[in-house]
């Protein structure tokens, strides 16, 4: 009896010691979070009062906060009241202002692309054009995200804009009016080749799968018989908007994605809510490294329902969930929420922000380690590692060179002058850029200040320090020097050897002047080996048909079998 009784005194006081844990844990946790912004309350204080220099209390903040959200992920973010347009923007995409891309360049923000049709196209503004002062304020110091303030308004109310133009002595003012801005998703669609109806969607904005469905129904009146939806440097965007997508091609009911994190109320099924609006048309998705989020929930969704062959490459491999909550003073945290799992139950996240390595870099997710789901047809997919083409096409790596004339305006200031002596191009597709105008480029790149850094020789001199750190220098200076002669940057070699990046590069440039964005795509597709992979496949049903459908097991490869009935029947 009396070692009954022990052994339940025991059992109950291990009971409590359990249900106690998460209430400790709790407390502590609690404890932990009140302390720290105690310390750094006090921390900021004694900054204020006592550093030997007077802070810039918000700008140190700012700073502050950017700092700490950037070791959980680069999409936890957060927006103060006077960035909260920034937000509405890359949800909306929409604002109030003149519709152009501006940049820094030479210490002066110039624009950098007018939108085709909007405020500052129709007044006449030019990629190059130096923003001198707005409503009578000198802007020749000012930063992009200042001017760019000064440009929004209320829609409807003008702005007085004064320019100065690249190869013009004289100052322009101009007057625009503000309008709301809303940004096409829809980049460029046409009919192609063999009924063939092709468009490019650029983002997961409010309201864009209505669009979506405006350009398929367009596309369908005007004879289509199957579709291209080129995804290709789509980032993302509302989750909805992407299940909507894939809705217009899938029956009502089906779920398309799952969001799972750690507040388990917050965990969504998101099931298609309409009649689609076609079943059946044969669909080819194109992909690429920068298709991610919204856009590999619609690759990954109609994937998983064998709905849609999949071309390109692998994409990004993004698939965290970002919620926007309300913060005092009217600022706002997108912050990541929970995970996404796509219909076969497969999570594409490609890189885990929980583990870092030592040096706070973070590792991909090595193919070894991803796990195997099955399509509703029975097709081998895996997580881990973004959306895996059904037929990849490898693309092309260029030198670092054609990178860096890029990043230096270089490519830019080449383009604008080159436009003032050129009214008129011939149409895109048709473009190309001629042997003269290359040489001068090549010239024109010479006579400036170009300097650039190649990724190889950094690598070489991290390589010569181990080297001498390791006492292998003596041995292999030989071998050593050879490869640093091969590796050093030369600039008449790498405009020769890089010709074929640098040249598309320029074409693209000098496309947009004229045609905008909807004319370099336009421009690209004439060469794209995807494009014409995915126009292949759809001009071929069986092909099609045949990509959907899992591989028969134990089937030796083709060349197997012939060498076999080779050897049979010889």
């Amino acid at each position: 009896m009396r070692k009954s009784i022990l052994l339940l005194l025991v059992a109950i006081i291990a009971m409590n010691a359990v249900a106690q844990t998460p209430a400790e844990d709790k407390n502590q946790r609690y404890y932990d979070i009140n302390k720290n912004i105690d310390i750094f309350n006090s921390l900021l204080r004694e900054l204020d009062m006592f550093y030997v220099d007077s802070i810039e209390v918000n700008n140190l903040m700012q700073g502050t906060i950017s700092n700490m959200l950037t070791r959980l992920d680069p999409y936890t973010e957060y927006y103060s009241e006077e960035n909260m347009g920034d937000l509405q923007f890359l949800t909306t995409g929409e604002y109030a202002g003149i519709g152009a891309i501006i940049s820094y360049k030479d210490e002066q923000v110039i624009i950098n692309e007018p939108y085709e049709g909007l405020p500052a196209d129709k007044a006449g503004l030019k990629a190059g054009d130096a923003i001198l002062e707005i409503d009578g304020e000198d802007m020749r110091e000012a930063t992009v995200k200042q001017v760019s303030d000064k440009l929004k308004g209320i829609p409807g109310t003008l702005l007085k804009l004064t320019i100065q133009r690249p190869g013009e002595k004289k100052q322009q003012t101009l007057s625009i009016e503000r309008e709301k801005i809303e940004m096409d998703p829809i980049t460029y669609a046409d009919m192609i080749e063999e009924k063939i109806g092709y468009f490019h969607f650029g983002s997961f904005t409010t309201n864009s799968s209505d669009r979506v469905k405006e350009t398929i129904t367009e596309l369908k009146n005007r004879g289509a018989t199957s579709l291209i939806m080129d995804l290709r440097g789509n980032g993302g965007g509302i989750l909805d908007e992407a299940v909507n997508v894939v809705n217009l091609f899938v029956p009502k009911g089906e779920e398309i994605v799952a969001t799972k994190g750690k507040v388990k109320q917050w965990d969504r099924s998101y099931h298609t809510q309409n009649q689609p609006l076609d079943e059946i048309i044969p669909i080819v998705v194109l992909i690429d490294t920068g298709s991610a989020s919204a856009s590999e929930i619609v690759a990954g969704g109609l994937q998983d329902l064998d709905r849609a062959v999949i071309i390109g490459n692998r994409s990004f491999g993004k698939g965290l969930v970002q919620t926007p909550r309300d913060l005092p003073y009217g600022g706002n945290i997108k912050i990541t929420t929970s995970k996404y799992y796509i219909p076969s139950g497969r999570c594409i996240q490609a890189l885990d922000y929980s583990h870092r390595n030592p040096d706070g870099s973070v590792a991909r997710v090595p193919d070894s380690l991803t796990n195997l789901f099955k399509t509703r047809n029975g097709r081998e997919v895996r997580d881990g590692g973004g959306i895996t083409p059904d037929t990849t096409l490898p693309q092309k790596t260029g030198g670092t060179i054609a990178f860096y004339l890029m990043a230096d305006y270089i490519i830019f200031d080449y383009v604008t002058e080159w436009v003032q002596q050129h009214r008129t191009i011939t149409s895109p597709e048709k473009f190309r850029m001629s042997d003269t105008d290359y040489d001068s480029f090549k010239e024109f790149v010479k006579s400036k200040d170009f300097k650039y850094d190649q990724f190889s020789e950094r690598s070489l001199e991290q390589l010569k320090s181990m080297m001498e750190f390791e006492g292998y220098m003596d041995v292999a200076a030989e071998e050593y020097k050879a490869l640093e002669e091969k590796l050093h940057p030369n600039l008449d070699r790498d405009l020769e050897l890089f010709s074929e990046d640098i040249r598309s590069m320029i074409e693209s440039e000098i496309v947009q002047r004229y045609y905008y964005k909807k004319g370099v795509l336009i421009h690209q597709l004439s060469g794209d080996k995807v494009f014409d992979k995915a126009v292949e496949v759809l001009k071929n049903p069986d092909l099609y048909h045949s990509v959907l459908q899992p591989k028969p097991a134990n089937v030796p490869p083709a060349g197997e079998i012939k060498e076999k009935l080779k050897n049979q029947f010889s």
